[in-house]
């Protein structure tokens, strides 16, 4: 198998199947650090290579939109099997691993990692139901901003929070503004833990917000949200420990905004 998706290829570490792994991306080895040696480097979705995945005589690739439909041609041209995610829900995320489960001839192991993943996200949403419901603000890209995906909703829902924006589409920092979240977190792809929270705060003049003045602005792993497989559990986590501090204080994969100023708040609701 080549793997052209993270997600992909943690789910295959889930079901004891890394050994049918022959090439994956760069991005894989951040999320699983298992795959750095023995395989191929590839290209991802994206940037994809036919000539360069064939090198690897898979028997199956695996990948995620956004992809090149002119390399997906390419690989299906040279007689190799193409398999294509798109998912949007935690329902479509578990409809994923079981169609690699059973594609690999593990269709149990596939049910016990969506089992695993659906108990933990049961209880922490139980452990919260009676909770305040801070209103959150959650974005998967910095330039232009775009909401985190629908999958992230429903996380930040089970962590106890209320997900302000339209999933997976395009914002403004005046809509931020106006909104005035509770809380703002940053999961950038491909940025790992490493968005700037004091810059974007700064440059979209965000620092009346409420979030701000009371230094409710995060930054989680982007592996833990933008990855759609068994890595949202720990998102789950780190969603909760900044919605829901006092109960859930040790979260990993979650950085607080380090350096702002006191602030008055003056900015108004929605």
């Amino acid at each position: 198998m080549v793997s052209l998706q993270p997600s992909a290829t943690v789910t295959l570490r889930d079901l004891g199947q890394l050994d049918r792994l022959v090439a994956c991306t760069k991005y894989c080895v951040d999320v699983c650090p298992e795959v750095a040696t023995g395989r191929h480097i590839v290209d991802d979705s994206w940037t994809a290579h036919a000539d360069e995945i064939a090198a690897t005589r898979p028997d199956l690739v695996v990948a995620s939109v956004p992809y090149q439909e002119k390399s997906v041609a390419e690989i299906l041209k040279a007689g190799i099997r193409f398999l294509g995610l798109a998912p949007h829900t935690l329902d479509d995320i578990y409809t994923d691993i079981a169609t690699i489960a059973a594609l690999v001839g593990v269709p149990d192991r596939g049910e016990e990692v969506v089992a695993r993943m659906q108990h933990e996200i049961k209880a922490v949403r139980d452990r919260t139901r009676s909770f305040p419901r801070p209103r959150v603000f959650c974005e998967e890209w910095g330039k232009p901003i775009i909401a985190s995906q629908k999958w992230v909703e429903e996380l930040v829902e089970a962590a106890g929070g209320t997900f302000i924006g339209d999933p997976g589409r395009q914002q403004t920092p005046e809509y931020v503004s106006k909104a005035d979240p509770d809380v703002l977190i940053a999961a950038w792809c491909g940025a790992g833990d490493r968005v700037p929270l004091e810059k974007i705060v700064r440059d979209r003049g965000w620092s009346p917000l409420r979030a701000v003045d009371q230094r409710r602005v995060y930054c989680v792993r982007d592996e833990f949200l933008n990855t759609p497989a068994s890595t949202l559990v720990s998102g789950l986590y780190a969603l909760a420990g900044a919605i829901h501090p006092e109960s859930f204080p040790q979260a990993e994969g979650l950085r607080q905004i380090s350096d702002v100023p006191a602030q008055s708040h003056t900015t108004g609701g929605l």
